[in-house]
């Protein structure tokens, strides 16, 4: 599957314990939800996606893990850790106006009030208190703008445009 049909939805992190359950680092607000999902792909970043079947998905501490078939021990888990998941965006829930999957957000230009242009999106950034917008412009300087309602004012991904509240010296 081409990786424009997938929605990166986490990351798988480090082993729990020794029967081959992983830390999912999620990039979204319900990762239980994910277990209606009985198939997710994974990937190394920048490699082909590939199928994995979901055996159990539960919430553990302040975290989920996850076991995934074909991973029995630790040192499998081992071997996983890093990958990306996804799922094709047929298989996920439409978002609301006000919401938005991360890979949608990847790649828009972000423009201030002045309609200066500050970058577009590489990548997001969660930081516990909010997810954090990582802007690089074209002469590789990078902005961290946090994805906010004061700061950003609008995104029209029809347009592929990210409106902000944020000044260009900033």
């Amino acid at each position: 599957m081409a990786g424009k049909d997938i929605v990166v939805l986490g990351r798988l992190a480090d082993p729990y314990g020794i029967q081959g359950w992983l830390w999912l680092h999620p990039f979204g607000d319900d990762p239980l939800a994910w277990a209606e999902m009985p198939i997710w792909w994974v990937a190394r970043e920048g490699e082909p996606w590939r199928e994995c079947k979901l055996k159990s998905l539960k919430a553990h501490g302040n975290g989920v893990v996850v076991l995934l078939e074909g991973i029995a021990d630790r040192t499998g888990a081992e071997a996983m850790k890093g990958f990306l998941v996804g799922a094709p965006r047929d298989a996920l829930p439409k978002t609301d106006d006000d919401e938005f999957y991360w890979g949608d957000l990847i790649g828009l230009d972000v423009i201030n009030t002045t309609d200066e242009r500050l970058g577009k999106v590489a990548s997001l950034i969660e930081s516990g208190a909010n997810t954090v917008l990582r802007v690089v412009a074209d002469d590789g300087l990078e902005r961290l703008l946090p994805f906010v309602s004061a700061v950003v004012l609008a995104v029209e991904k029809d347009t592929g445009l990210i409106r902000v509240e944020w000044g260009s010296d900033w």
